[in-house]
């Protein structure tokens, strides 16, 4: 008998060509989430008169959308090839669109943002009539980031699936749902942190509900994955980072329904307010760790050819099973 042949690349060298980013990627799909889930926020606080939560979550949403675009070009080498990025639209690209809605949704988390800053400066700025554009742009850019800020969310995770990276591969039909709760989740402990326990409601309701949908969302993910595919994010740097990513946002999580019984009474409780910008720090590092825990696990499973060709041989065995033969990935035997 003729032992089983046991797989090895040509000369060891990976199967897949790792994608060229740096942990400067990993920053962006933080910050575009975090931009996105706070403009979210601001666009509910905006519909119902929440002006302390608006104003705060606005300038958030554009912080994050400013400081991750600047960790992309800071990627790209050249901020020229972010503007070649812009010389076409194409829907079938993730890259494209995502491109178009980062910078429509800056766009409008710019024009919300400068009216609350002519409002913070108390109309002192000497802007004329400018003033009635710059207060008809604030509402509807604030609407217009709110309705772009779930894809923008996404997105990322479609980018990162839509590649042949074998842990992001194997994860394209749960990681947007990951990155969506994460966002929330991020935004709604950033808003806990810098806005005062009363107005925060919504961003601890937000903050609860990204929580429950990233930690469901990510053990429903892992059990569908191929075992193989789903190994980098259980073990490894990135296994670690994301477990300390699930404890953070479940001590995060917490911690926001103990702030949140604390600010119920009649009397809120005088340590509400430390829980809150705790428990919102603990969600914050949660998303961030997220994404670098998931965006490093895919890098892993680039570099070594295991991870490419096991699920493969698993997949053509059960299309084998199936009966599935003679197509153009089985042949008959």
């Amino acid at each position: 008998m003729v032992p089983e042949a046991e797989f090895s690349s040509y000369y060891g060298r990976p199967i897949v060509k790792p994608a060229p980013w740096e942990d400067e990627v990993a920053a962006y799909l933080f910050l575009g989430g975090l931009g996105a889930g706070s403009a979210l926020l601001a666009a509910g606080a905006q519909l119902t008169g929440n002006v302390v939560l608006r104003r705060n979550t606005r300038f958030a949403a554009l912080a994050s959308a400013g400081l991750g675009t600047v960790a992309l070009i800071r990627d790209l080498g050249r901020p020229e090839r972010f503007l070649h990025m812009l010389r076409t639209v194409k829907l079938t690209s993730p890259m494209s669109v995502g491109s178009w809605i980062l910078v429509s949704f800056s766009t409008g988390a710019g024009a919300a943002a400068a009216g609350e800053m002519d409002r913070l400066t108390s109309y002192r700025v000497p802007l004329g009539r400018l003033r009635g554009a710059v207060q008809f742009a604030e509402s509807a850019g604030g609407i217009l980031a709110g309705v772009l800020a779930p894809g923008l969310a996404a997105y990322t995770a479609v980018l990162l699936t839509n590649t042949a990276t074998p842990t992001w591969s194997g994860a394209r039909e749960h990681l947007p749902f990951v990155f969506a709760g994460s966002a929330s989740l991020a935004a709604g402990g950033l808003a806990m942190m810098t806005t005062r326990v009363d107005p925060a409601g919504p961003a601890r309701r937000l903050a609860l509900a990204g929580t429950a949908v990233e930690l469901l969302a990510a053990d429903v993910m892992l059990r569908s994955m191929d075992e193989t595919e789903a190994e980098p994010l259980r073990e490894g740097e990135p296994g670690r980072i994301l477990a300390i990513s699930r404890g953070l946002a479940v001590a995060g999580g917490a911690g926001t329904l103990l702030a949140g019984w604390a600010a119920a009474g009649a009397k809120p409780r005088r340590w509400a307010r430390a829980i809150a910008v705790a428990s919102g720090a603990a969600l914050v590092a949660s998303s961030a760790l997220n994404r670098l825990g998931v965006f490093r696990a895919g890098m892993v499973s680039a570099k070594d050819p295991r991870y490419t060709v096991e699920p493969q041989k698993r997949r053509l065995a059960r299309r084998r099973r199936r009966g599935e033969m003679g197509d153009s990935i089985t042949t008959s035997e």
